[in-house]
């Protein structure tokens, strides 16, 4: 089980980088939550099989066809979870 904090920035937030996210998340069976961050980022924990967590970090990289992915912070974390969810901002 590998579970990774992400912070996505660039031109993510209004594209609908969190329902493309949390739909790409459902179908690669990996758990955790995403967010709008004040700063303009978007946020997320993806929790999952090694590569279904790889899968989604490698989707992030591009997100839906509007986004602008510049970087993704990533780090280990902790946590369980059952779903996953699109948080509001």
């Amino acid at each position: 089980m590998k579970t990774l904090h992400l912070q996505i920035l660039g031109r993510v937030q209004g594209v609908w980088f969190r329902e493309s996210m949390r739909r790409e998340a459902e179908r690669l069976g990996v758990t955790g939550w995403v967010c709008n961050r004040p700063d303009g980022s978007v946020e997320a924990v993806a929790q999952g099989p090694a590569e279904a967590v790889d899968a989604l970090v490698e989707w992030a990289r591009t997100g839906p066809p509007q986004a602008r992915v510049e970087r993704i912070i990533q780090t280990e974390t902790a946590g369980h979870y059952r779903v996953f969810e699109k948080r509001s901002d």
